[in-house]
């Protein structure tokens, strides 16, 4: 899996989710980083439907966290957008389910790392061409293999 991705079109968002999906397995820790527009949800449709999922996967962002349990791992998405802090983190008690699940934080950066011994990060933009980009930093070891194997 290649680290940098041009991604024209929604698609493409959703392929590469569904690529990552392939990747991810029980305990994995995925932050997704961008402005508003990028595509995080969209990337996370994508994961979702890579895993399985039969629900549609929408946004949490008034919600905060849904869990969607229909896949071949369960998902967990996170909108951090509105919490102010580590202490709302905390009081979401994602670390519950981390173990057993593939957790998918949008705007997560700087609140939820602690949540796993590795993470991987998706930087996501947009263009003002409307032409989305993303790039996977890995964080930890494992995370560094699997990206270039």
């Amino acid at each position: 899996m290649r680290p940098d991705h041009v991604l024209p079109t929604p698609e493409d968002t959703h392929a590469l989710g569904r690529e990552l999906a392939g990747v991810l397995r029980p305990g994995d820790l995925v932050v997704l980083v961008g402005p508003l527009g990028a595509g995080k949800t969209a990337l996370t449709q994508g994961i979702g439907a890579g895993l399985g999922v039969r629900e549609p996967v929408t946004s949490p962002t008034f919600v905060i966290a849904r869990v969607h349990r229909d896949g071949r791992v369960p998902l967990v998405h996170v909108d951090a957008y509105r919490l102010g802090g580590m202490a709302d983190v905390d009081d979401l008690d994602l670390d519950a389910s981390t173990g057993e699940s593939v957790t998918v934080v949008e705007w997560g950066q700087g609140l939820v790392e602690h949540l796993a011994d590795e993470h991987l990060e998706v930087r996501l933009d947009r263009g003002d061409d409307d032409v989305r980009t993303a790039r996977l930093v890995p964080h930890g070891p494992g995370w560094a293999e699997r990206i270039a194997g």
